[in-house]
C-alpha cells in the first residue's frame, strides 16, 4: 500500500521508537518480524521501511531500551533478535503516556469551536 501523504511518513518517524518498543512487549523479534507486526497491527496503514527500522533499532539499543542477540529465524536463517529491557519498558510507559496526551490535545484542537 503506497504512502498516501508525506505527513503519514513524518508521523511514523516521530513515533517509530514507541511502536518498536510496543511490538517487543510480547517477546523478542527480528527486524523483519517487527516491521511486519507494525504493519499487520495497523491494518497496513503503517509500513516501516528497512531504511528507517534498522537505524531506529540501533538507536534504541544504544540507549539501553532494547538488547540484541543472534538466533535462527523461522526460515532457518541467522538473524539478529531484539528484546525489550527493563529500561525500555519504563520508556514505553512514558512514551505511551506522552502520545496519549498529545493525541488528546490534537483532538481538542480539531474539534469544531462550537463544541
Amino acid at each position: 500500500m503506497p504512502q498516501s501523504s508525506k505527513s503519514e511518513g513524518d508521523m511514523l518517524q516521530g513515533t517509530l521508537d514507541m511502536l518498536i518498543l510496543q511490538t517487543l512487549i510480547v517477546g523478542p523479534a527480528h527486524g523483519h518480524s517487527i516491521a511486519h507486526a507494525i504493519e499487520h497491527r495497523s491494518d497496513s496503514i503503517l509500513q516501516v521501511q528497512h531504511g528507517s527500522l534498522y537505524p531506529a533499532l540501533y538507536r534504541l539499543e544504544s540507549r539501553g531500551w532494547i538488547a540484541s542477540f543472534w538466533g535462527t529465524s523461522e526460515n532457518n536463517r541467522k538473524a539478529r533478535y531484539y528484546r525489550l529491557t527493563a529500561i525500555g519498558r519504563k520508556q514505553l510507559a512514558s512514551e505511551t503516556s506522552r502520545w496519549k496526551r498529545l493525541a488528546e490535545g490534537i483532538s481538542r484542537v480539531l474539534r469544531p469551536a462550537s463544541e
